[in-house]
């Protein structure tokens, strides 16, 4: 189908120019030309290592091949400096055209993906960056082939000149803005709303038949105008346009945001379906997603770490403050969800129950603080192993309870809430860089008082978070709930025929009883009688009330008999319910599992609002 453009820009010469084209379907392979109106003596290109909002090094130059240099019609000499750069050496007055090829073969929202059936690429994986003229405008034109025949393309950069399927001509104020602009190309499904007189477009690759696109589009509206007014109330939002990207898959979630866009993947069966009243349960995730990917728009893209003033795309961009960007990002996803009447007030709060419980489940929380694990995201989020849930804990769920606590503790003072602080750190910022600095000044002006003390405790040490406390303020009870078998084994497994031993956690029963990362759990010995274990389940099945038992598992070829004991479920429980009552936090040294209930409507009524 034809997709929508922005208005045509008018034309202007261009300093440094892309030609992007899908040349080998099969092969997975993109054909890039780049001309430099006016390159230096010694012109230096770079192909980032990153890409902004997702924090890993991922090597993008490991796709790019057969590089050459041409001015005119001669050879220009080329150097490779290191892992990403190179280094043309140039005669005055000529252009520079540099050609090479990139193997796009990985289908996530981060790098760029081809086949026969569908093209995306984030210019982070495609555009070398030309030095000294990041700031210059560039261009970018997306070329159709006989390969992609039929195929339209779509992006949230300025269209110059494209036909009627969206390949031609587009434009940018410089290289930030290119790569921020990520394409979708091939036989995708497309819709359009309007949301606080933004015009908003909504592209989905990959769905069923019997997808039903006008309740995602109905929904998503929503979310969009929910969001709009949570920022700006009947003013207008920071971009004039906005368009939406998901690729439906067999099995995938992710999203990655863009300051006028977001690429999106979900699983094929979380999409709505015609005729169906009741959506399936991934499809509230996937309104999450949306949720967060749109509030990034304004929380990370314009209002972000000072560190992030000027992305570096050649190393790691360290900031302590991803709980606040990623963090409070996600507390305020599904409350949107909520303010927007996609979800009720129950289902709410069990989104926040499998929050508070994955934190909870997580050693690692006493080990690591929020703002280190912000700064140590590079190589340890993003670099996750079998030690991570004892060593690590994540600024996205953490931040999540974070900016729920100060919300409520905000609240429950009465001066102001911490919607307020949002809007009034980024008005003071001016939608752009911030530090922590900010945020205490604005809690300081706007409730009265100094906040230190309690961001030092739940942001920079690992102190329990006050949930039990601040909920019950808001009308919601927490109660300690008897843990799952995985938690009191002090387990994360995978099944698949078997049982294999994911990580074991620290300080819970198959640490003490030797059980390491990579076992594979075969079977169980209780009272003299050996049990073959398929799944976890039938741990608890053969054990019944017993807690002396032996597990037997394969280590590098070696059958080994470990003795375990496990505590039993009931005293667990009582125990975690005897010390929650004695305390504000919630003294939990090793996994466990609460739940929450809405005890007084109007105060939860007050808080969701």
């Amino acid at each position: 189908m034809p997709s929508a453009r922005p208005p045509a820009a008018k034309t202007a010469p261009s300093s440094v120019h892309y030609r992007i084209e899908p040349s080998d379907l099969n092969a997975h392979l993109f054909t890039v030309t780049l001309t430099v109106a006016e390159p230096k003596a010694l012109q230096e290109v770079s192909l980032p290592v990153w890409i902004p909002g997702s924090y890993l090094v991922r090597e993008f130059s490991k796709n790019l091949q057969q590089l050459k240099a041409q001015q005119g019609k001669h050879d220009t000499p080329l150097t490779q400096l290191d892992k990403h750069r190179w280094q043309a050496k140039c005669i005055a007055g000529k252009p520079l055209v540099l050609t090479y090829a990139v193997c796009a073969y990985d289908n996530s929202v981060r790098t760029a993906w081809l086949d026969a059936a569908r093209g995306f690429f984030n210019g982070t994986s495609l555009c070398l960056r030309v030095h000294g003229a990041e700031t210059l405008r560039h261009t970018m034109e997306i070329v159709s082939t006989p390969g992609t025949a039929g195929w339209s393309a779509i992006t949230g950069l300025t269209a110059v000149k494209a036909d009627k399927n969206g390949f031609g001509l587009y434009a940018a104020s410089g290289y930030d803005e290119l790569v921020d602009c990520p394409v979708e190309m091939g036989l995708f499904w497309i819709g359009r709303f309007t949301a606080c007189g933004v015009s908003h477009r909504f592209v989905v690759a990959g769905a069923a038949p019997s997808f039903d696109g006008k309740r995602l589009l109905a929904d998503t509206q929503k979310i969009c105008e929910t969001a709009i007014r949570f920022w700006h109330g009947e003013g207008k939002a920071p971009f004039k346009s906005y368009l939406f990207m998901l690729n439906a898959v067999g099995d995938g979630y992710g999203g990655l945001e863009h300051r006028n866009s977001t690429a999106l993947i979900c699983g094929r069966r979380d999409l709505p379906r015609v005729g169906e009243a009741k959506a399936p349960e991934g499809y509230t995730t996937l309104l999450g997603l949306i949720s967060h990917e749109y509030f990034h728009t304004w929380n990370v893209k314009r209002l972000r770490p000072a560190e992030f003033t000027s992305y570096d795309y050649t190393r790691e961009n360290y900031t302590e403050l991803l709980w606040f960007f990623e963090g409070f990002t996600s507390y305020y996803d599904d409350l949107l969800l909520c303010r927007a009447g996609l979800i009720d007030p129950a289902t709410y709060l069990k989104l926040i129950t499998k929050t508070i419980n994955q934190v909870l489940q997580t050693p690692g929380r006493a080990v690591q603080t929020v703002a280190q694990a912000s700064f140590d995201a590079w190589v340890k989020y993003y670099r996750q192993d079998e030690n991570t849930p004892n060593a690590t804990v994540s600024y996205y769920t953490k931040g999540s309870l974070v900016a729920m606590c100060l919300d409520l503790a905000l609240r429950r003072e009465g001066k102001t809430t911490l919607d307020d602080v949002m809007r009034a750190i980024w008005m003071r910022c001016a939608a752009g860089p911030m530090q922590e600095a900010d945020l205490r000044a604005v809690l300081q002006d706007l409730a009265g008082r100094p906040w230190d003390s309690e961001l030092d405790q739940w942001v920079h040490s690992t102190e329990e978070l006050p949930l039990l406390e601040l909920l019950a303020s808001h009308g919601v009870t927490l109660r300690a709930e008897t843990p799952q078998l995985a938690q009191r084994l002090g387990l994360r497994v995978t099944e698949n025929h078997s049982v294999q031993v994911k990580s074991v956690l620290r300080g819970g029963a198959a640490e003490k009883a030797g059980l390491a990362s990579g076992d594979e759990w075969l079977g169980l010995a209780v009272k003299g009688q050996e049990w073959r274990v398929c799944k976890l389940d039938d741990v608890a099945f053969y054990a019944g009330t017993e807690t002396s038992l032996t597990a037997v598992v394969a280590r590098d070829g070696r059958l080994l008999h470990l003795p375990l004991e496990l505590a039993a479920a009931s005293n667990n429980a009582a125990a975690h319910t005897a010390a929650s009552k004695t305390r504000t936090g919630l003294p939990l040294p090793q996994p466990d599992t609460i739940s929450l209930s809405a005890t007084e409507m109007s105060a939860l009524a007050r808080w969701l609002a």
